[in-house]
């Protein structure tokens, strides 16, 4: 038979199971039961163990347990379950291990075993497992302690949490109707805004007006009154209402009040403009264009205030600039200059070197070359645009062309012409018309103008500097080309007067040097010459031809960028035609009738004229060096 588990305890053995000690019940804390539970566990797990196991006195009998085994006996009356059988042979072949033990003796054996396991516990084992008891009551009323405190905890946070649900639920709800709120009001102020900035002005921007310092925030602070004062002016006339009345007049003082300031403040910058040693450029820049929009203001406003103060200003800048530059030309009229009169034509025989002042004292200085150009194209070909100063023009001892006051003079007119027009376009615009503005720049610049041309008429009037003359046409018209690049178009009738001055004087010049190669032909004599003074003469180049060479180099160096329809070019041409029935009647009158001789002549001078200018471009210059190869190739065949 199965033997029982020697693990089997008494009815009063605690239900401690081992490794757990009695503390051990605070883990109960994880559970949800109450004390009442623990108890009743405890219990059932008690009660449990003793329906499994039995006392000493309960334990089975021996006979019972055979006749299981080897069956009913015969006089054993069958169960209710099934028939009763007998014991055959195949019931007895069982092989049973006793131990070497009888039957009987197993069962007494087995008896008393379950008689030791099964005792019962006694009243000194009682008192001794008290204590345990009484502490695991306490570990259980601790935990009852502490899960009534956690309850309670539980209680009041849930309390809480419902409380600032609640709360939560009221924000909601506050903040759902600020939003509609706040929606409302933005469609009420996107309607109302631009109405009730029309019909209300700002203290600030009273008190700004009024009394505030005249800067960028001054002036952006007109340019909304005058918005206003435009959006009232249109609106009063389809809207009738008493906001719409009471800010008219309000409107109307701070205009009156601004156009005061304006002129006020216009008028100290026109006096400033008036000041000695003052540079009128500085102030338009810093005080003027700062404040352009003040001008219009003032001119849709007060249209006729408008017009006397830029009548002012165009009287201040006339004078300042025909102040500033009848000083500049009497210090130019200090540069010493070199004199070239009638005796420096190309057929003056004794052609002297001579200097003088512009104001007509004569010195004796350098001499000086009336034909050749040399570096005086170099003012043409240099990049510095600055003109020469005042003190610098007072100090200077050197001797100079008549083109070198001209160019200082007109490059300083021509530039501060540029920053006025300038300055008038930018200031007065959109006030003024563009035709108002250059009506007001003639107006400013006439009398400089007039100064200007009646210097250039000094310098040209008595001289006969072909070159030089035509060195200030090109000058002139570089200025025009600048003035173009530049956009300024109310300088042309300057640049075209000076034009004017220019050309006819140095045509007078180029038939000048025609008449005097004229009057040289015409002293030659008309007779040969005997043989022995034609076998004496040379056939070397005419000191002429040196000149002629040299000016004509000069000329055409100077309009290599230009054409063939410019006065001097008819002018050289004649001067060319002369020119060769010099050298004609030269070999006639001095080599007689050696022709041979004559050709030689002519081939030297030719020669001469093709060298000189044979490194000169240009269209004009082609076509003399073809010209001259031509009369070359002419007379080379009998040389």
């Amino acid at each position: 038979m199965p033997r029982r588990s020697s693990s089997a305890r008494g009815p009063y053995l605690t239900s401690q199971r081992p490794g757990i000690s009695s503390r051990g019940s605070t883990l109960s804390l994880l559970s949800n039961d109450s004390s009442s539970s623990l108890l009743a566990s405890s219990k059932r797990a008690n009660g449990s163990t003793l329906k499994q196991s039995s006392t000493v006195d309960d334990a089975p009998d021996s006979e019972d347990i055979l006749a299981r085994i080897l069956g009913p006996t015969p006089e054993s009356p069958v169960s209710d379950e099934g028939q009763a059988r007998r014991i055959t042979d195949d019931d007895l072949e069982f092989d049973f291990d006793f131990g070497g033990l009888a039957l009987r003796e197993l069962a007494t054996q087995e008896g008393a075993q379950e008689e030791e396991t099964y005792k019962s516990q006694t009243v000194e084992d009682y008192e001794r497992d008290k204590a345990k008891f009484e502490e695991l009551h306490r570990s259980i009323q601790a935990c009852d302690d502490i899960l009534s405190s956690v309850e309670t905890n539980l209680t009041s946070f849930r309390n809480d949490l419902a409380a600032v649900s609640a709360d939560i639920e009221s924000l909601q709800a506050r903040s759902t109707a600020l939003n509609v709120r706040l929606e409302n009001r933005k469609a009420v102020e996107k309607g109302l805004g631009p109405v009730v900035e029309e019909l209300s002005v700002s203290p600030l921007v009273v008190s700004k007006i009024s009394e505030g310092h005249m800067d960028e925030a001054w002036v952006k602070v007109l340019a909304e009154v005058d918005k206003r004062a435009t959006n009232h002016k249109k609106n009063s006339q389809q809207i009738q209402s008493k906001a719409m009345a009471d800010i008219g007049p309000l409107l109307e003082k701070l205009i009156l009040k601004a156009i005061e300031r304006i002129r006020d403040f216009l008028v100290a910058q026109i006096k400033a403009l008036r000041s000695p040693q003052i540079n009128a450029q500085i102030i338009q820049q810093q005080n003027f264009l700062k404040f352009k929009d003040l001008f219009s203001f003032l001119q849709r406003h007060q249209p006729v205030l408008g017009g006397e103060i830029c009548l002012a200003y165009m009287n201040t800048m006339r004078w300042y600039y025909l102040n500033q530059f009848t000083r500049y030309a009497k210090a130019l009229e200090k540069i010493k200059l070199h004199i070239l009169d009638k005796n420096d034509v190309l057929g003056h025989d004794d052609v002297s070197r001579r200097a003088t002042v512009l104001s007509g004292s004569k010195l004796a200085g350098a001499p000086h070359d009336a034909f050749n150009l040399g570096k005086r194209i170099d003012m043409l070909k240099t990049n510095n645009q600055v003109a020469l100063s005042s003190y610098l023009a007072e100090e200077d001892q050197s001797m100079h062309y008549l083109e070198v006051p001209f160019r200082n003079f007109n490059l300083a007119l021509i530039d501060n012409a540029t920053a006025e027009y300038t300055f008038l376009a930018a200031f007065f615009t959109p006030a003024l018309s563009f035709s108002a503005i250059s009506r007001h720049f003639n107006y400013i610049f006439e009398p400089t103008f007039s100064m200007g041309q009646g210097l250039t008429k000094q310098l040209v009037a008595d001289t006969f500097d072909g070159l030089g003359l035509l060195l200030c046409v090109r000058l002139n018209q570089h200025f025009v080309f600048e003035l173009q690049r530049r956009r300024i178009p109310a300088v042309d009738g300057y640049t075209n007067g000076t034009a004017m001055v220019l050309w006819p004087r140095l045509q007078m010049v180029m038939d000048a040097h025609c008449e005097s190669v004229k009057t040289l032909t015409a002293a030659l004599p008309s007779r040969a010459p005997s043989a022995t003074s034609a076998k004496a003469a040379s056939a070397a180049p005419h000191v002429i031809t040196q000149r002629f060479g040299q000016l004509l180099h000069g000329i055409l160096a100077l309009s290599t960028e230009f054409g063939d329809d410019e006065p001097v070019v008819i002018s050289l041409r004649r001067l060319r035609t002369d020119m060769e029935g010099f050298l004609t009647k030269v070999a006639h009158a001095t080599l007689g009738a050696d022709k041979r001789k004559r050709d030689r002549f002519l081939y030297n001078n030719y020669s001469l004229i093709l060298t000189i200018i044979s490194d000169v471009g240009g269209k004009l210059a082609i076509e003399q060096q073809e010209h001259f190869e031509e009369l070359k190739l002419g007379v080379q065949e009998s040389v």
